[in-house]
């Protein structure tokens, strides 16, 4: 399987180098790497461990044709208010009859019903495991294990970031420590106030909505409030009290509709949901013949989040078709 990739930072090299540890049981070839700053790279038998980067192609299309690749595996960064440039990037694969993996929630929490709908049509597939907790099984546990059961909602504390600057300040330090400190973690959003503001919790939200509830929704459609106005005091007040603070999100259906919502909650310690740290992330699914069960992701890096998108890449060599519990 051919393999065109749209970024290539610390995700995107990751992947590259799971893809080359395991070349002799999965035959993935990268012939083609598309990037804003270094430019672009195409060989159609392989490019190598360290490509060389030429003039940048003038469009997403051109690159595909120069690629010849049979997938696409997107991987720009996050704009949790658009979904672009990925949604277009998407929609380019599409028409050219590729498949596509991303690990970008983007265009999962924008535009999923109508993306969707184009792969379809185009009789491609189109995956998105990694967008979420990183390497943990989240869509694709539902893909092939749980026929039959209907999500009634999920709970979840999903963003790093957040809780990361909680901890920070629950030991003395301050808030722009805690998000320092996330920084050079590696887990922020580009813009570090996607995270803490609660963006990309809600662009989480919005994409396990949409692809588990239908819901049909965007991340500004989702109610948040960030950690912002926490303070250090406030926090070891609360930590003091046996309580701790997590960005929580929420949804469940109801008659009227979807309900959605990401909002700092105070928790008691015992609470599940504050039981993972710093970069670990929970979610609990309700539904209706499981009940409440969950899936904890500890301490993921840039190699589970790749190998989300390669159990993805499994999956389409491997012909497993969508299934249609999870859409």
């Amino acid at each position: 399987m051919r393999l065109a990739l749209i970024g290539f930072g610390n995700v995107g090299r990751a992947l590259a180098r799971l893809i080359r540890g395991r070349s002799r049981e999965f035959p993935f070839r990268i012939t083609g790497i598309h990037t804003l700053r270094q430019g672009t790279a195409v060989d159609l038998k392989g490019l190598p461990a360290d490509p060389r980067f030429e003039e940048r192609a003038a469009s997403i299309e051109e690159f595909f044709d120069a690629a010849r690749a049979d997938t696409a595996v997107e991987l720009t960064t996050l704009d949790p208010f658009t979904g672009e440039p990925a949604i277009s990037h998407i929609r380019a694969a599409f028409a050219r009859g590729m498949h596509v993996v991303t690990a970008n929630k983007g265009p999962i929490a924008h535009a999923y019903s109508g993306l969707l709908q184009e792969a379809e049509a185009a009789g491609v597939q189109f995956r998105f495991e990694a967008t979420v907790m990183d390497g943990a099984p989240v869509f694709n546990l539902w893909r092939y294990n749980l026929p039959g059961v209907k999500v009634l909602g999920f709970t979840g504390a999903l963003n790093s970031t957040s809780k990361v600057v909680v901890e920070t300040m629950e030991r003395g330090g301050s808030f722009a420590e805690g998000l320092a400190a996330a920084r050079a973690l590696g887990v922020t959003e580009g813009d570090g106030a996607y995270d803490v503001e609660g963006w990309d919790s809600a662009a989480k939200t919005a994409a396990l909505a949409n692809v588990m509830l239908d819901a049909r929704t965007t991340p500004q459609q989702v109610p948040t409030r960030g950690i912002g106005r926490l303070t250090p005091e406030r926090v070891q007040m609360l930590w003091g009290q046996g309580k701790v603070v997590r960005l929580i999100s929420r949804a469940r259906r109801t008659k009227p509709g979807v309900w959605l919502r990401v909002r700092a909650e105070v928790l008691d310690r015992s609470d599940v949901l504050a039981s993972v740290p710093g970069t670990s992330n929970i979610i609990l699914f309700h539904t209706d013949l499981m009940g409440t069960f969950g899936t904890v992701s500890i301490d993921p890096g840039v190699e589970q989040t790749a190998y989300g998108l390669f159990s993805d890449l499994v999956g389409l060599l491997r012909g497993v078709d969508r299934a249609d519990v999870i859409a």
